[in-house]
């Protein structure tokens, strides 16, 4: 989505923040994690909750492993096999068949009148009671015939998928929850979800039956099958109705911890961030502090920490520094581990303490040639998204880079100055990279809110190198003169 920042943090996609995390086995499980990604934890409460779940299971290697095997050995599951919304309608159809007791005497009945019809066949040669036998069947069948045939399409060919989800919720109910009090509340609602979800499963395989030509045949025409299924389905709902939507969640839940359990295992370096509350009585009371922040998708060997402290002295950072110094993958770099610290997961720093923010962002805009969009406009209504959600008063992060490369240079200072102004009178915190060196005039005009940092590229006789570290000031180097003639190309 290139409205937010899921398209600018690379949260989805290729060598994607998603990618290094899913370890889900089910296409609700995936979707969990995109749920949470997408949305993260704003309370502090919420955040130490799950930093608790995934705490407890990153230490139970041979549980999540098991969680993991158990889903994968699955028998090869289309991605619509398990269709919520059918099984939300067919637990909310009203049971026509079961809650009829004469029905189910009639049932009952004419299966064991078909089985003395089929011993006088057999010993007689007679054919007058399995007619009979057979109309009565057919004719009570009939009655239902539409009934049935529509729970099939509801309930049906899920045997795969629910057998997957019972064994998941097996492993899960096995693991150990101290010291969490969401995973002891995930497995007190799902203590008995594995042996019911079974069940069922069995349940829509025999209904599956149907389709059977000999079942149907036979069966279904002197036994009465598909009612008897139709029975048994519909005492299992009577039964198990209010738990099984809740059942179901609770797969992309469990599958989601387990994902960023295996991550904290897997990362042993990173550490759990100390989420905080607003400063009371300040404006806007919310401040991030890092040691050692770096990028967690840029390689140990290569990545480069800095430290950053935002809130306290100033609200708004400009970062300035030539092409290629590292000012975007900074801004990547505290977007992508506030979410990480939002969504209860270790981040990529010695020490990490924020505020929860929901995070606005405009680093990465493209045109679109089928919305009619130009470059210039699909960034400014990038910007009108970010003022809008900005309005509703919620405290926010907001990364913009090089905002109005779309005009020239008088106008785009203007602009800057003015958009960066309207910021500040919002709850919010922002990082603005800018090729604008014009624009570092602001701290002087506006010390306690906006303060100059920098990215420097270093030129030494034909070589040009960086070292990635943020600086106090403005930068003043410049390399696109420099590696254009470099490059032969002037």
């Amino acid at each position: 989505d290139s409205d937010n920042y899921l398209d600018d943090l690379d949260i989805f996609g290729r060598h994607s923040l998603f990618h290094v995390l899913n370890r889900a086995t089910t296409i609700h499980g995936a979707a969990g994690l995109a749920r949470r990604l997408s949305n993260p934890l704003l309370t502090v409460q919420e955040i130490d909750q799950q930093q608790e779940a995934i705490r407890t299971l990153a230490g139970q290697v041979s549980m999540r492993q098991l969680l993991t095997a158990t889903g994968l050995l699955a028998p090869h599951i289309h991605p619509d096999d398990l269709n919520t919304e059918s099984l939300r309608e067919w637990l909310d159809t009203p049971p026509r068949i079961y809650g009829r007791l004469p029905v189910r005497i009639g049932i009952i009945l004419i299966t064991l009148f078909n089985l003395y019809a089929f011993y006088q066949l057999f010993d007689s040669n007679k054919y007058t009671l399995i007619v009979l036998g057979l109309v009565a069947s057919r004719l009570l069948w009939s009655f239902f015939s539409k009934y049935i045939g529509h729970q099939h399409e509801l309930i049906g060919h899920n045997q795969a998928s629910l057998d997957q989800y019972a064994g998941i919720l097996t492993v899960f109910n096995k693991a150990d929850t101290t010291g969490s009090r969401l995973l002891q509340e995930l497995q007190a609602s799902t203590g008995k979800a594995h042996t019911a979800i079974r069940r069922l499963g069995r349940l829509s395989s025999a209904f599956d039956q149907r389709t059977n030509k000999l079942v149907n045949l036979v069966l279904n025409n002197f036994f009465c099958y598909d009612l008897q299924v139709m029975v048994a389905l519909e005492r299992w709902k009577a039964a198990n109705r209010r738990d099984l939507l809740t059942w179901i969640d609770a797969v992309p839940t469990v599958e989601t911890l387990s994902s960023l359990a295996t991550y904290a295992f897997n990362h042993p370096d990173h550490i759990y961030p100390l989420p905080v509350a607003p400063i009371p009585g300040t404006a806007p009371g919310t401040y991030i502090k890092a040691e050692r922040l770096a990028h967690p998708l840029i390689p140990a060997a290569r990545r480069v920490a800095n430290d950053l402290t935002i809130g306290y002295d100033e609200r708004l950072i400009l970062v300035t520094g030539s092409n290629m110094s590292g000012k975007t993958t900074f801004l990547r770099t505290l977007g992508v581990n506030l979410l990480m610290a939002e969504c209860g997961l270790p981040v990529c720093a010695a020490s990490f303490t924020f505020t929860p923010l929901q995070m606005l962002t405009s680093l990465r805009i493209s045109d679109s040639l089928q919305d009619q969009t130009s470059y210039f406009m699909a960034e400014l209504k990038k910007l009108q998204k970010i003022i809008h959600r900005l309005e509703t008063g919620v405290p926010a992060l907001i990364l913009i880079d090089e905002i109005l490369r779309g005009t020239n240079s008088e106008d785009k200072t203007f602009g800057s100055e003015q958009f960066i102004r309207k910021l500040l009178r919002y709850p919010c915190l922002a990082l603005f990279a800018t090729h604008d060196l014009s624009l570092g005039q602001l701290e002087l005009e506006l010390p306690k809110d906006v303060s100059n940092y920098c990215f420097e590229s270093i030129i030494e006789g034909s070589e040009l190198h960086f070292d990635y570290r943020l600086q106090r000031g403005i930068a003043r180097n410049r390399n696109a003169s420099f590696l254009m003639q470099k490059m032969k190309i002037i």
